[in-house]
């Protein structure tokens, strides 16, 4: 377990992602015994059942200025755990109350969008902003849905700025070593080429198939006898719809290109089908089962990339 400490942690959204951090720092690292974690909701209601349920120590109403800079005072560490279309207002609202010693880093499936909206947001403060996303969630929502043990084996990505000093993007990756995750470093550019193939496009086809039944004459007799497979394929489209709606929107351009590109396949299978090409429908399939089984031989799973904030 990576040593880590903090004297203040304020996490804007504390839901499942920002929840799970915050119980892991205190439950599995202990890094949280000489430090407080502040949760910021909307309001003070939506952020007060964290502290019912022991997850931060106090609470702040983002509607409140007196609150919020009592919640900013003296933290060293802010974390920005949103829906990604809220990362900059969220950002704007907070830029006065900000100290410089504050590393300020965010928890957004998308990151190119996060970044202009940081640098609209910090202006010459943007150094102290370090981009990040972790890797894993559940279909549940909410505070309540918060796993001390989300991170352990996930996958967490920073990708730094150009601005960034070299000990901020080694604290930031230091906050989630300790939460049981392992951390990669990718351009933000990078970042959201891979995940709209890997996690942006999937959870676009999981939605799109339940709504293509939904449109059928006889979608409830569909839905009786759907089995493993639909399960399977379906799982991720219990995610949340406003967080996947910006996910969507914020990194369109990638996943067009991905959607694009999955289009042609699905154009090369359906002249497979009409003209009776069995051998090409099974070499496209022995190439997908060997790719696959190879990922998983070395230690693929599924990302759990699913959650609401």
């Amino acid at each position: 377990m990576t040593t880590f400490t903090f004297d203040k942690l304020v996490i804007f959204g504390v839901g499942l992602i920002g929840g799970s951090l915050a119980r892991a720092l205190r439950e599995r690292s202990g890094a949280a015994s000489g430090g407080r974690i502040v949760g910021v909701g909307r309001s003070r209601a939506s952020a007060e059942r964290a502290r019912e349920l022991g997850v931060v120590d106090d609470v702040a109403a983002l509607d409140r200025d007196d609150e919020l800079r009592a919640a900013l005072d003296g933290a060293d560490l802010v974390l920005i755990a949103a829906p990604v279309a809220q990362t900059g207002p969220l950002l704007e609202r907070i830029a006065p109350f900000l100290s410089d010693a504050a590393i300020v880093t965010d928890a957004g499936s998308t990151k190119s969008d996060v970044v202009a909206a940081a640098r609209a947001a910090l202006g010459d403060r943007i150094a102290r902003f370090v981009p990040a996303h972790p890797i894993a969630g559940r279909e549940s929502s909410g505070v309540e849905a918060a796993l001390p043990d989300l991170y352990v084996g996930r996958n967490v990505v920073v990708c730094p700025l150009p601005e960034n000093r070299p000990q901020d993007i080694a604290r930031i990756d230091a906050l989630w070593r300790a939460t049981g995750a392992q951390v990669s470093t990718m351009s933000h550019e990078q970042h959201d080429r891979v995940f709209a193939s890997v996690s942006h496009l999937p959870h676009l086809l999981s939605f799109a198939l339940v709504e293509r039944i939904l449109g059928a004459p006889d979608a409830a007799l569909k839905f009786s006898f759907a089995a493993g497979g639909f399960r399977d394929f379906t799982r991720i489209a219990a995610s949340n719809p406003e967080m996947w709606r910006d996910v969507c929107l914020a990194n369109r351009e990638a996943l067009v290109d991905e959607l694009d590109g999955y289009t042609a396949v699905l154009a090369r299978l359906r002249a497979a089908i009409v003209a009776g090409d069995g051998a090409e429908l099974e070499a496209v399939f022995a190439r997908s089962r060997e790719a696959r089984s190879q990922w998983q031989e070395r230690g693929g799973r599924a990302s759990g990339d699913t959650a609401p904030k």
